[in-house]
């Protein structure tokens, strides 16, 4: 697979490649400068500079198993990681945001990471438990987790609302996968979209006004990387919803938060068969 790193300027309507390569990369997060993304790719984390150079290692210490579920704190200092190295399936840790020791957040496993709360102290997060997948939430310090869903359908893909009073979120309980959000502490879940599609990974924008989502063919049940999807903008409650662009691409595009710190562009990764 090739994977194109892109960025799409919400203003113009249009998108500029940042690199590209042979090889499999995955899910881009901006920089809290917006100086650099994030990316991972063969079980590791890099840095890519947006000013050219190339990538550049983060050191995860022990953990050379990172899947696509990783982001900076909201203040930069940190990031959340999900790697299968130490057990064998998907645990949290989080470490410094310049590279170190990571330090264990989850003790149930397998946990996908998706999201920081605004104020950089929860985490929100995918849980497999009992062949059931559900949203949970725990502190960023550990300790016991907090389940938000209760397996109506597949529950995936959190992100928290730049206010903190939402967590936007896709679920399968309806049979196609849609967009939801519910309160922080589980009241409130409501469906936001309604569409023909399957809908994935909402990810809210910094200015709290719209949500960008990844939208597969309406037959599509999973997430695979390699199909025809569209990346689709809409007001917070899913009015007003318009397709921005379609490309190749699916798991690995955009899992977790992608938006610039001023919200006027976002990153992605297109990808092409390899020849």
């Amino acid at each position: 697979m090739r994977s194109s790193v892109e960025i799409y300027d919400i203003v113009s309507g249009e998108s500029r490649v940042v690199w590209q390569t042979g090889e499999l990369v995955e899910a881009p997060n901006f920089s809290r400068d917006g100086q650099f993304l994030v990316i991972n790719g063969d079980g590791l984390l890099y840095r890519l500079p947006l000013a050219g150079g190339g990538l550049q290692r983060i050191d995860t210490g022990f953990a050379t198993g990172c899947n696509n579920d990783h982001g900076l704190s909201p203040d930069g200092r940190l990031i959340a990681i999900s790697d299968k190295t130490e057990f064998g399936r998907s645990a949290i840790y989080v470490l410094a945001a310049e590279g170190g020791a990571p330090r264990l957040v989850t003790e149930n496993l397998p946990s996908y990471w998706h999201g920081w709360s605004p104020d950089g102290a929860t985490l929100c997060y995918c849980g497999i438990r009992n062949q059931e997948f559900d949203i949970y939430t725990i502190a960023v310090t550990g300790g016991a987790e907090r389940r938000l869903t209760f397996a109506e359908g597949r529950n995936d893909g959190p992100d928290w609302s730049a206010d903190g009073d939402w967590i936007y979120f896709n679920s399968s309980r309806t049979g196609r996968m849609q967009i939801w959000r519910i309160r922080p502490d589980g009241r409130d879940v409501t469906r936001v979209t309604d569409s023909p599609y399957g809908d994935w990974f909402p990810h809210p924008a910094p200015d709290g006004r719209t949500l960008l989502v990844l939208s597969y063919d309406g037959d599509v049940f999973d997430h695979p990387r390699d199909l025809d999807v569209r990346l689709r903008l809409m007001d917070m409650d899913g009015g007003n919803a318009r397709e921005l662009f379609g490309l190749f691409g699916g798991q690995g595009t955009m899992n977790v938060p992608n938006w610039a710190p001023d919200g006027r562009s976002f990153a992605y990764v297109r990808y092409a068969p390899a020849a």
